[in-house]
């Protein structure tokens, strides 16, 4: 192959990626799974998870955990739905997988973060609120407590 069909190549693989990503965007309250989205952009499950961990820096299954849990932070937030609500107004099918993933991406459990969380923002513009409660990804969430 070619130094120049190779990178066509890669062009067109990262605009697959590109609506991959997009779909889990616009989509992540719906039922998604990663042999179905990469059947849409007819790659196959693995060969997808590879390209768009490289691309994005984890796999797609793991962006899409963190859309539901960021979008869950912003409902959690207004404090008008429960933990349970919130859960699945967000596509998540199991509030005990929910919750792990929660705390594991900001820290403290969903519970926590309802009662707690709208405080420190009150008052902030929500680009700025957007920014500063973004989750931290790949498990980088600080330990509660002394270290």
């Amino acid at each position: 192959m070619s130094t120049r069909t190779a990178t066509e190549q890669r062009l067109r693989d990262l605009a697959l990626l590109r609506h991959v990503r997009d779909r889990i965007d616009r989509d992540y309250a719906q039922p998604l799974d990663v042999p179905a989205l990469a059947a849409a952009v007819g790659m196959s499950a693995g060969h997808l998870s590879r390209q768009f961990r490289a691309a994005y820096g984890e796999p797609p299954y793991s962006y899409l955990m963190t859309r539901r849990i960021e979008r869950a932070m912003t409902l959690l937030r207004r404090g008008d739905l429960t933990v349970t609500e919130a859960c699945f107004a967000v596509g998540c099918s199991s509030l005990g997988t929910f919750s792990t993933r929660f705390t594991e991406l900001v820290g403290v459990s969903p519970s926590t973060y309802r009662r707690d969380g709208a405080e420190p923002t009150a008052g902030m513009p929500p680009c700025i609120v957007k920014r500063i409660t973004r989750p931290i990804r790949n498990r980088e969430a600080l330990p509660s407590g002394p270290v």
